[in-house]
């Protein structure tokens, strides 16, 4: 046989090879589906995730009410890998257990259902059981923190806050607590090293660490930097409202 007939035999067989080792694309769509959920599952767990507003308390910063639809935020994991959240930082985290009072979980009662939401949680399609915050971080450990000044603004180690992304509802009143109506003082608290002093910027319409300052006597309303998710950096839905979520540190000149 010439050379050239042997050259067409080896490509014959090639070609054969080749169609035989060829599965149907049925047969590799569970390999696909598993690849794209240990993917998901890796980017959930160590890069960032979506998360939903579901209150005002950090208006009109983010949007969010009942019975609306609140701005889906992407919130990711990587800048607290070699640092910790900075003053003007918006994280979310875990409410302390002092926080979740109010807190229900989001979970069916039917044992088959919740075992089917808590794996698709894993990858990330249903949003974990936990009661997840949002705030902006105002003071970080060793840093007392307390209001007001004459002009009503919080005060970070005796220095007033330059806080423009702050809303208040009513003016200052001089003497009243946070909780009254136009209330706004309240401490000092000294941060314990690796907690935050987080608030939200709808001041009035917001249960932040003001509210918890006498639920524990060593948290005094701060949150271990432990139960921190990550940080808010753009807004993902709905269309009008996209953009980036801004880091605006007040206590800077």
């Amino acid at each position: 046989m010439s050379e050239s007939g042997d050259d067409g035999a080896r490509h014959a067989r090639a070609k054969r090879t080749r169609k035989k080792k060829q599965r149907p694309f049925w047969q590799e769509l569970p390999i696909l589906i598993v690849i794209a959920g240990v993917i998901a599952a890796l980017m959930v767990t160590f890069v960032g995730r979506p998360y939903v507003i579901p209150s005002e308390s950090m208006q009109p910063t983010l949007h969010g009410c009942a019975g609306c639809t609140g701005d889906r935020i992407y919130v990711q994991k990587l800048s607290y890998y070699w640092g910790d959240p900075q003053p003007g930082d918006v994280v979310v985290f875990v409410g302390p257990p002092s926080w979740n009072t109010h807190y229900q979980s989001i979970r069916s009662d039917n044992t088959v259902v919740r075992g089917v939401q808590n794996f698709f949680a894993f990858f990330g399609f249903v949003p974990p059981d936990e009661n997840d915050l949002v705030k902006r971080v105002i003071a970080v450990g060793g840093q007392t923190v307390e209001c007001c000044d004459a002009q009503g603004r919080v005060i970070v180690d005796g220095k007033p806050l330059d806080e423009p992304y702050a809303r208040y509802d009513d003016p200052y009143v001089p003497g009243r607590p946070y909780g009254s109506a136009g209330g706004r003082e309240f401490g000092p608290v000294t941060v314990p090293e690796g907690h935050l002093w987080v608030m939200g910027d709808n001041r009035n319409q917001s249960s932040d660490s003001r509210a918890h300052i006498s639920d524990s006597p060593d948290l005094r309303g701060t949150v271990p930097v432990d139960n921190v998710r990550g940080k808010a950096v753009v807004k993902i839905w709905p269309p009008s409202r996209i953009g980036t979520v801004r880091s605006e540190n007040p206590q800077t000149d």
